[in-house]
C-alpha cells in the first residue's frame, strides 16, 4: 500500500517498530519524564508562550475540539467560527450541541477569509473565533497573522485547529497571539490515530478554571492538574505517545520545524510540478503545504479514488458529500517521498492511456 491520504499517513519504520512493541505500565517517573519531553517539544514547536500547557487526550482531533469548545467557552460566550468546509462545519455543530452564542462565518468552497470579510463582524461584542486554519476538506490554508490582528483588535480568544497544517505550514503561537492549537498524531507526526493535543495560552487555561463544565472524560481542568505531574486523568494511548515521542525527537534532531515544513513543502511542490498535463484543476484560492486539492475534468473524483485503491494499491483521499464526485485531495506528509509521487503520476497517466481520466 502507497498513501497518499491526509491521515493516516505512512509512518517510518521506527514509529511502525515502536507500534510492535509490547505497551509498558505508565504510572511511573519515566512515563512522566517522557510526557514532560512531549510538552517542552510541542510547545517548541509552535512557539508557545511560557506560561502555556500542553494535554494529551486520548480521542482524534474531533475529541479536542469539543474539549475546547466546552471548557474554553459557554452560554455567556459570543463566537464567530470560520465555515469553509466540512472541518470548519464541525466547530459550528460542536457550538449548536454546548449551546454557545455563535456566528458562522459561511465561505464558498475553495475561498479564503478576507479582512474585508472580518471587517463586517467587527465591533459586534463577538468574544472568541474558531477556526481550522487548514479546511482540509477544501485544502484552503487561512491566514493565521491575518486572523490573529482581528482577534487582537476586537479582544478575541484565538482558537486554531491546526491538525493537518502543524509541522506542513507556519505557525507562530506566541507572533500571532494564538490562544489554543490543537493538533493530532496522524498528520505530520505520522504516527498512529488516536491522540490528540491541545496547547493552551493563558487566557485559555484561566477561562477552564473558571466555567463548570459537566464532563468527566473531557475535562480540561483534570487533564491540566494530572499533566503537572506528567500523567494523564485515565488510561492513555501509551503507544501512541511513545511513536509521539520518537518522532518529535526525529523533527528536532533532523533540523527542527522548518526543516520539516522544508520538507513537505518540497513533497508538495514536486507533486503539484508532476500533475502539470493531466486532466486535474486545483480548487483552492490558498494551498497548505500538507495537500493538494484536485478537480478531476473528464472523470469521477470518487471513482478514481476507488480505481487506485482497487488496481493499484494507491490511496488518495476522497471527499464525502457535495464534493464526492468533484474534488479528491493527495496528501504530501509522512514517510513519502519523490519516488512515490512518481509511482502515483504514473499511475494517472496509466489511467488516462486507458480512458478511464
Amino acid at each position: 500500500m502507497l498513501n497518499f491520504t491526509v491521515g493516516p499517513v505512512m509512518s517510518s519504520e521506527e514509529i511502525l517498530a515502536i507500534g510492535a512493541e509490547q505497551v509498558p505500565y505508565f504510572r511511573t517517573e519515566e512515563f512522566s519524564d517522557m510526557m514532560f519531553e512531549n510538552e517542552r517539544l510541542m510547545k517548541d514547536f509552535v512557539n508557545a508562550p511560557k506560561s502555556a500547557k500542553t494535554v494529551f487526550i486520548t480521542g482524534s482531533g474531533t475529541a479536542s475540539m469539543e474539549a475546547v469548545v466546552m471548557n474554553v467557552f459557554n452560554d455567556s460566550d459570543k463566537l464567530l467560527v470560520v465555515d469553509g468546509g466540512s472541518f470548519g462545519h464541525r466547530f459550528v455543530k460542536l457550538c449548536e450541541i454546548h449551546n454557545i452564542p455563535h456566528t458562522a462565518i459561511k465561505l464558498d468552497s475553495g475561498h479564503v477569509v478576507t479582512r474585508e470579510i472580518l471587517e463586517k463582524y467587527s465591533g459586534f461584542g463577538y468574544t472568541g473565533l474558531l477556526v481550522n486554519i487548514h479546511e482540509t476538506s477544501t485544502g484552503v490554508h487561512y491566514d493565521p497573522e491575518l486572523l490573529g490582528e482581528f482577534c487582537k483588535k476586537e479582544g478575541l480568544l484565538y482558537v486554531v485547529d491546526a491538525i493537518s497544517s502543524f509541522l506542513a505550514d507556519s505557525i507562530d503561537m506566541t507572533a500571532s497571539g494564538i490562544d489554543v492549537i490543537i493538533t493530532g498524531s496522524q498528520k505530520v507526526l505520522a504516527c498512529a490515530p488516536g491522540i490528540s493535543i491541545i496547547i493552551l495560552g493563558e487566557n485559555a487555561i484561566e477561562r477552564i478554571y473558571r466555567n463548570n463544565t459537566k464532563t468527566m472524560y473531557l475535562d480540561l481542568k483534570d487533564a491540566l492538574n494530572n499533566a503537572e505531574r506528567g500523567q494523564t486523568p485515565f488510561t492513555p494511548a501509551v503507544g501512541i505517545l511513545r511513536q509521539i515521542n520518537a518522532r518529535l525527537r526525529q523533527i528536532k534532531s533532523n533540523g527542527g520545524v522548518q526543516s520539516e515544513i522544508d520538507r513537505v513543502k518540497a513533497q508538495a511542490e514536486d507533486f503539484r510540478n508532476k500533475i502539470i498535463g493531466l486532466p486535474f484543476e486545483i480548487v483552492s484560492e490558498s494551498m497548505s503545504n500538507a495537500l493538494t486539492p484536485l478537480h478531476p475534468t473528464t472523470a469521477s473524483a470518487y471513482d478514481i479514488f476507488l480505481k487506485l485503491k482497487d488496481e493499484y494499491g494507491i490511496w488518495i483521499c476522497p471527499n464525502g458529500g457535495d464534493m464526492k464526485d468533484t474534488v479528491f485531495r493527495v496528501g504530501h506528509f509522512g514517510a513519502i517521498t519523490s519516488k512515490d509521487n512518481d509511482t502515483l503520476i504514473s499511475a494517472f497517466n496509466d489511467l488516462r492511456k486507458n480512458g478511464f481520466i
